[in-house]
């Protein structure tokens, strides 16, 4: 039985997250014997989207593939360069004209990977249903690749939970992004697929979810706009998980959090 490691990263927040892992990812992956690594990519530039150079200098220090959400397209620079990053993907329930794929095939040897991208609509917006979505999807995927990653960039957790339980057996690993907070629920359900609610993020830890903690703050005590910022801070925290996934049959054998502090 062969099996693969992945590393799934969560959010990486602006230059504190990107250069964490510059100097730290790779004593990880080789800590972890990783085979693909996964990032989500779309706080990378300043907390809000990502650029072309942050897209290749993260694509550099040996990142396979990218998941986004609600802020890829932030950063206007990247709307007319969306055919460069073949490496990334956005949320497949984005309208079907929106720049950018919805999920991509990975060639890692003779290995494939699918790795798919969602948004969740409680409190985030008004996109189409991401559960039939990935219904009208999952078996021309499957007809790819029995490994199938995605990243469910979603608010609430009965939404994520409820996506973990709808996937159970058709995908290897279903996580969640956005809320930048690692959950201690990972297990493999009934059908042996992973699940984690949230794996967190990679970025300054005295902060809250990655930005200055003061603007953060003012905004709730007046309830008035406040620009966020991210801060300068000699700490970051490394939020990620390990899974181990069967090659031939795309089950998961086993999924753990990967949580460090580094100055």
């Amino acid at each position: 039985m062969k099996l693969i490691n992945i590393l799934c990263l969560g959010d990486v927040v602006g230059k504190p997250g990107r250069e964490c892992l510059e100097n730290n990812l790779k004593n990880i992956q080789d800590k972890h014997n990783i085979d693909f690594t996964v990032c989500n990519i779309e706080n990378a530039a300043g907390g809000f989207g990502f650029t072309r150079n942050t897209y290749i200098d993260l694509k550099n220090i040996n990142i396979n593939a990218f998941t986004s959400g609600n802020h890829v397209y932030q950063q206007k620079s990247v709307l007319q360069d969306f055919s460069y990053f073949k490496s990334l993907v956005r949320p497949l329930n984005f309208p079907s004209d929106n720049p950018g794929a919805g999920y991509r095939i990975f060639n890692l040897n003779t290995i494939k990977i699918g790795v798919v991208n969602l948004i969740g609509r409680v409190f985030l917006g008004e996109y189409d249903c991401p559960f039939h979505c990935i219904k009208n999807h999952i078996h021309q995927i499957k007809k790819e690749t029995p490994i199938i990653l995605v990243d469910f960039h979603a608010e609430a957790t009965s939404e994520k939970e409820a996506m973990g339980w709808f996937l159970d057996g058709e995908v290897s690993l279903i996580y969640g992004t956005h809320t930048h907070v690692m959950t201690a629920d990972e297990r493999i359900l009934h059908k042996s697929t992973a699940y984690i609610t949230d794996i967190g993020m990679t970025g300054a830890r005295n902060s809250i979810l990655g930005m200055k903690k003061e603007p953060v703050i003012k905004k709730f005590l007046t309830q008035m706009p406040s620009r966020f910022e991210i801060p300068k801070d000699d700490e970051c925290i490394f939020n990620g998980i390990k899974c181990v996934i069967e090659t031939e049959t795309g089950k998961a054998v086993c999924i753990e959090r990967i949580f460090e502090v580094f100055n």
